[in-house]
């Protein structure tokens, strides 16, 4: 049994597939938290003339589903299904596994599936994760591509494998999606590899956080023995830090964990969205031990990089498109490798209906959603923006007054033009009146260091962030 849709054909056995290339969608408009808490267990149960039915594991989730992420699902499903119009939902206690003809090690038939065949299966699964380290072996350097954006991050994880302890703590960050996680269990998983015995650990902040709520439940001899545990291993290496935010006694114990790791040379490794000094509620005697190390960032990869990353995973998976459909997603997609890999996985399968080949202009219209709008933002864009979140008149930015919310709302565009559009300090100034770049300078180095004291300056900046992705 077939359901068919336009523009090309959705088999029974895909809807396992269909709604993993949505998740990879989801996953990159919502928080990592939310993603994990509201999408876990969750599959679709079937497509009926333009409704999908999503299984859910709860009628609670099935609610703040339905209230909180309805436009966000259809919006996901529709790119691989243009027809759905609605989203239903029903409580599923099966957990969503892949099809039985479906498997990681598999290599996929060359050629389209003839009349009657399910198409080729997505090479979607995960491989097992390791019980004592809970590094996922899929993650390695042989299928890593490394571009300028993040060829630093590279090369401290190699001299790490050379000797570890070289750079340490390593600490990675930047945006969601960048990977960072595959980076750094890639170095877990090489580390393994070249040190017979190394007691490698990989955790999440929250789970780090979950353990520790879970060992002061049971009492001291629990503590004990999770400090001890986490004080065992050769390598520590913990994602998402900035999930500790807040969280003074998770602080403590991964303060004093860290010291006594650090003091007998074991490699710890740190991930997060953030720079460490940017992360509010952080310790600073935690940001100090970071900045002992080595931070480096992780940017968004440019065209090269985006390109040579759709050659190989189109590669991988043995479903080749045409290389007029990847220089113009990599030209156009240019958000995270995450989003770039939900793309891709979406015009992979889109590419299986035998009667209707992927052409440039029907790639076009398939992820005509994930193609984000050039449009420039200029000086004068921040400024009335800024302006208008102050509720000031933004022609005072460009005058010569010294009235302190005018200095301020000043400052603040001078670091946007410069942190996020990395604009030079010379022309910052000349945009706005004439200025002299060590005023400049002076004005981004101040709301930098406000930054660290003030949670509410933050909060303010990242509002205004918000605005202008929809001025």
């Amino acid at each position: 049994m077939s359901i068919i849709t336009h523009p090309f054909i959705v088999y029974m056995s895909d809807y396992y597939h269909v709604w993993q290339s949505a998740l990879v969608g989801i996953e990159a408009d919502v928080s990592k938290a939310n993603f994990n808490t509201w999408f876990k267990d969750t599959c679709i149960e079937k497509v009926d003339r333009g409704t999908a039915t999503i299984g859910v594991p709860s009628d609670f989730i099935r609610e703040w589903l339905s209230d909180h992420y309805q436009k966000t699902i259809i919006k996901a499903l529709r790119t691989a299904l243009p027809d759905i119009r609605t989203i239903e939902y029903v409580i599923s206690k099966t957990k969503p596994v892949a099809p039985q003809n479906s498997t990681a090690t598999s290599t996929p038939s060359a050629g389209k599936p003839s009349e009657g065949q399910s198409p080729q299966e997505l090479p979607l699964n995960d491989l097992y994760v390791d019980k004592k380290s809970q590094l996922n072996p899929k993650y390695t350097f042989d299928d890593f591509i490394i571009g300028s954006f993040n060829e630093l991050a590279f090369s401290a994880a190699q001299a790490i494998l050379k000797k570890p302890g070289v750079y340490n703590p390593l600490f990675i960050y930047g945006d969601t999606g960048l990977g960072k996680t595959h980076l750094i269990q890639a170095i877990g998983n090489s580390l393994t590899q070249r040190y017979a015995g190394i007691r490698i650990f990989y955790t999440s902040s929250e789970q780090f956080v979950e353990n520790l709520v879970a060992a002061l439940q049971r009492g001291q001899n629990a503590i004990t023995k999770l400090k001890e545990n986490y004080r065992s291993y050769d390598c520590l290496i913990m994602d998402d830090i900035q999930f500790l935010s807040g969280k003074d006694k998770s602080q403590v114990e991964l303060f004093h964990i860290f010291n006594i790791l650090h003091d007998n040379n074991k490699q710890i490794i740190f991930s997060s969205d953030k720079h460490p000094n940017y992360i509010i509620g952080l310790e600073d005697r935690l940001k100090s031990r970071f900045a002992a190390g080595m931070i480096i960032d992780v940017t968004k990869p440019d065209y090269e990089s985006r390109l040579a990353m759709l050659q190989a995973k189109t590669k991988e998976s043995g479903s080749p498109l045409a290389a007029d459909i990847m220089e113009y997603v990599a030209k156009n997609v240019d958000g995270s490798i995450r989003e770039l890999e939900g793309v891709l996985n979406t015009l992979i399968l889109s590419s299986f209906n035998p009667n209707a080949p992927l052409s440039l202009d029907k790639a076009k219209d398939i992820i005509k959603n994930s193609v984000k709008s050039k449009k420039q933002i200029s000086a004068e864009d921040i400024a009335h923006v800024v302006a208008r979140f102050y509720n000031i008149d933004h022609n005072l930015i460009y005058e010569k007054t010294r009235r302190k919310e005018i200095v301020k709302a000043r400052q603040i565009v001078m670091y946007l033009l410069r942190e996020d559009y990395s604009i030079s300090f010379p022309h910052i100034g000349r945009e706005l009146g004439g200025r002299d770049h060590t005023t400049v300078i002076h004005s981004c180095n101040k709301i930098s260091d406000e930054l660290k004291e003030d949670p509410n300056l933050a909060q303010e900046i990242e509002e205004m962030r918000s605005m202008l992705l929809t001025y």
